[in-house]
């Protein structure tokens, strides 16, 4: 089962979609409820004022005499602005026939921009609101009431105007507050709503984790109680880690016992190859030139099962359902075996290693990389080698591994040849390259890069670098 970090992508994630289809959703609601809100008491205050407005046109009608043609008032008017210059509550009697016959002492000086709306048709006992403008262009509410004096014959119109000012500033007064506490009641919500979905989605950011912990060794299969939504992915991905780590098992032991099995004959040929040779005297020059041309064939073959064999067992993308492997211990294994296998050389083997490092991966796989790198290292070396191991972060980042020893070193027209991944096995000859090349397809199966340098004063350094991928 291939698994791969997490990778960048300009898709938003769950949460943040889920967020702002919401959100939009959410400003959307509140601002057309406060459309509302506003229009509605705006609607409000202009139905009060036509109220009020109307109150005083009913003041002026209960004071009101008529004498001649001519209004006039014998007690003093309930409400005072009325007698007040520009008050801002101004009153005017007039008829279709002779135009404005009375003024109040508060619009003596009113200049209005249309003057035809005081003789706007107003029908007997019909109340009109309307809106005007003075000469200043401010706004005026207009109430204008017709009536049927006691003589049965005359009509007029009583109007009343006020101007809208204070109406207005207790509109924006309103909208002011009514804006900041939606607003404050936006913020609320998208807090907890964002708590919420954090809550709601709490059980995919602990699968994820899980996973997480899963790629990175730490854990086996998936852990915790899940919801029941996601019990059967959940349970299905062990299903499917379990059988595919019992999967890459059986393809190991397969492919071992294939190994096996491919020796020992390869080996009994061997062996009736050596005593042939060792009687070639008794034979003919063209016998004995065909016996060893058949022993180096069964040498070839012999690195060709070894090379396919050890490239067929290599974990396929191996950062995948990984385990931590720590370095120093495979390398100090290594070394052990190494020094009994090469105790007469009585090599000197320098030691700088992170002794917390780790290979995300399988062991075995270290174990062929160090086993071929350090086993050449004691093989060509003189008297001393150097095993150099470094990682950095506080979390797997990049592991770094040098080996280098005192021996000739690798041939300047042979190193990229022996590093180059997929080289055909049957165009090397015997000692040259096939354990390295097999090293190379480890290392890069890993997404890990390998290179081979010689040193100044002889010997070669070989230097892996594993970039371990971070997931998120």
């Amino acid at each position: 089962m291939p698994m791969t970090s997490q990778t960048q992508s300009t898709d938003y994630s769950i949460q943040t979609r889920l967020l702002i289809s919401v959100s939009i959703l959410l400003f959307v609601f509140l601002g057309l409820t406060g459309v509302v809100l506003d229009r509605a008491f705006r609607n409000s205050i202009e139905a009060g004022a036509a109220d009020r407005l109307q109150v005083q046109v009913y003041v002026l009608l209960g004071s009101a005499e008529e004498e001649g043609g001519e209004f006039y008032f014998l007690e003093g008017l309930r409400e005072p602005r009325f007698t007040q210059l520009n008050s801002g509550l101004y009153g005017f009697i007039s008829s279709n026939t002779f135009g404005e016959l009375w003024r109040s002492e508060s619009a003596r000086t009113l200049s209005l921009a249309d003057s035809d709306v005081l003789q706007q048709t107003t029908g007997v006992g019909q109340s009109l609101f309307s809106k005007t403008l003075n000469s200043e262009q401010e706004e005026l509410f207009v109430v204008s009431y017709g009536i049927l004096w006691e003589d049965g014959v005359s009509e007029y119109s009583f109007t009343v105007m006020e101007t809208s000012t204070p109406y207005y500033s207790e509109i924006s007064n309103f909208r002011t507050s009514l804006w900041t506490w939606l607003g404050g009641v936006a913020v609320l919500l998208l807090m907890i709503q964002l708590f919420l979905m954090r809550w709601g989605l709490s059980p995919l950011h602990q699968m994820a984790a899980d996973l997480k912990r899963i790629e990175s060794g730490d854990h086996g299969q998936l852990q915790g109680a899940y919801p029941k939504e996601l019990r059967g992915v959940t349970d299905n991905l062990n299903l499917l880690i379990k059988s595919e780590r019992k999967q890459q098992a059986r393809y190991r032991t397969t492919l071992g016992d294939l190994a096996h099995s491919l020796k020992t004959p390869l080996a009994v040929i061997a062996g009736v190859m050596q005593q042939l040779t060792a009687t070639a005297d008794s034979v003919d020059a063209n016998t004995s030139k065909q016996l060893v041309s058949v022993d180096e064939q069964l040498a070839r073959m012999n690195q060709i099962v070894t090379y396919q064999l050890q490239r067929a067992v290599q974990t396929s993308d191996s950062s995948a359902l990984a385990r931590r492997v720590n370095v120093a211990t495979v390398i100090g294994k290594i070394l052990e075996a190494l020094r009994k296998v090469y105790g007469e050389k009585a090599m000197q083997c320098t030691q700088d290693m992170d002794e917390k490092a780790v290979f995300l991966g399988d062991e075995r796989d270290l174990l062929e990389i160090m086993g071929n790198v350090l086993d050449n290292a004691f093989k060509y070396g003189k008297s001393r080698i150097s095993v150099s191991v470094q990682q950095w972060g506080l979390q797997p980042g990049e592991l770094k591994i040098k080996v280098t020893d005192d021996g000739p070193g690798i041939p300047l027209d042979k190193q990229e040849f022996v590093l180059q991944r997929g080289a055909r096995a049957d165009t090397l000859v015997q000692g040259q390259g096939i354990g390295l090349a097999v090293m190379t397809d480890i290392v890069t199966s890993y997404g890990g890069e390998i290179s081979i340098n010689n040193l100044v004063d002889g010997g070669a350094c070989i230097e892996m670098v594993f970039k371990i991928p971070q997931r998120v």
